[in-house]
């Protein structure tokens, strides 16, 4: 099945997904994704099925941890949404960032495949912890 979204519509669920992740509504975000999408961060293995990325995003998530997206390109190329972006990762008070690609494919209203470019080395580093 291929998304019937207009680029707005698949822009809009992007924004959904980046208010909800920062607002750390983990629910919210697993409900944007298909029953069977897919989350590649493409220096791990892919994470499959919208139960799984929950399961995810509750283990990665600390209360001590809070990550703001800052979007400095977001368009549609040839129906996949494309985000270029900074996360900011702040730990214990503490900011360091982290340049990211995401590339967003649909199915219906849902996302059905989102992979993440970034360097790892540079993520474990705004993590806090050694690459």
């Amino acid at each position: 099945m291929t998304s019937t979204l207009t680029d707005a519509q698949k822009m809009a669920v992007f924004h959904e997904m980046a208010e909800a992740w920062e607002s750390k509504q983990w629910r919210r975000c697993a409900d944007l994704f298909a029953p069977n999408g897919v989350l590649h961060s493409v220096m791990l293995e892919p994470v499959v099925g919208r139960e799984v990325f929950y399961e995810r995003l509750l283990k990665l998530s600390s209360p001590n941890k809070q990550v703001r997206q800052h979007i400095h390109r977001l368009g549609v190329i040839d129906g996949a949404l494309v985000v270029e972006r900074t996360d900011e990762i702040i730990i214990d008070g503490v900011s360091r960032s982290v340049p990211v690609v995401g590339v967003m494919e649909f199915d219906g209203p849902l996302i059905s495949l989102w992979r993440e470019y970034y360097d790892r080395a540079s993520l474990l580093r705004a993590q806090g912890k050694a690459a």
